[in-house]
């Protein structure tokens, strides 16, 4: 379960979220929707640590029984992924995904058959030994996404994570998604401009709502 406790954002004199609270339960995909600016964002970094220091912050951050908000990055075990895909242009896409496995994926067979599995439930089979240079802006998306899911989150921050998708694939590669945080019951946060990308009967929080 993940938790935010009576947090405040503020840049200078102007208060971008006033006493937010909110809980996500495992499995379950909450949307935060709001106009560009309004700090969803900033919202999603003050939970992975990575606040400007423009900004001032108060509140708390849970996950489980664990505080997070006065931890590092690499400790608080949230996966995040932005609008930019971050691949590492020294591995190949199958090297990028396998990067993200667990240390208790062992064996270099085992994570080969686990990676190649996963390119084949996206509709990249064969794609292992591809440069990301040569994917596409879908492409890269996709592979950004899983390598995400692959290191089994403790929780999960989406923004954007579908707006480079053409619509077709969009609508297929969202609801593999959704199944596979349901599936590994992983508390998501979404923030998106598409009401089409919010979970069927999923809540949807409105950032104005909780501005001062």
């Amino acid at each position: 379960m993940l938790t935010i406790k009576n947090l405040s954002l503020t840049r200078g004199a102007t208060t971008l979220l006033e006493h937010f609270n909110l809980t996500v339960n495992p499995g379950e995909i909450v949307t935060v929707s709001g106009a560009s600016g309004s700090g969803k964002s900033t919202l999603l970094n003050w939970m992975i640590g990575d606040l400007d220091p423009a900004f001032g912050a108060t509140g708390e951050l849970w996950l489980d029984e664990r505080r997070l908000d006065g931890l590092p990055i690499e400790q608080r075990h949230l996966g995040l992924l932005f609008q930019d895909d971050l691949l590492f242009a020294h591995l190949s896409v199958g090297q990028n995904l396998a990067f993200a496995l667990p240390g208790r994926v062992a064996g270099k067979q085992e994570r080969r058959t686990r990676v190649e599995q996963t390119l084949f439930d996206m509709g990249l089979e064969g794609f292992y030994e591809r440069d990301p240079a040569t994917l596409s802006g879908g492409q890269r998306a996709r592979v950004s996404l899983m390598r995400t899911l692959l290191a089994e989150p403790q929780a999960l921050l989406l923004d954007e994570p579908f707006s480079k998708l053409d619509a077709a694939l969009r609508s297929q590669f969202r609801a593999y998604v959704f199944e596979q945080i349901t599936r590994q019951r992983i508390p998501t946060l979404l923030v998106t401009h598409d009401p089409a990308d919010v979970p069927p009967g999923g809540r949807v929080i409105e950032i104005s709502d909780w501005q001062g």
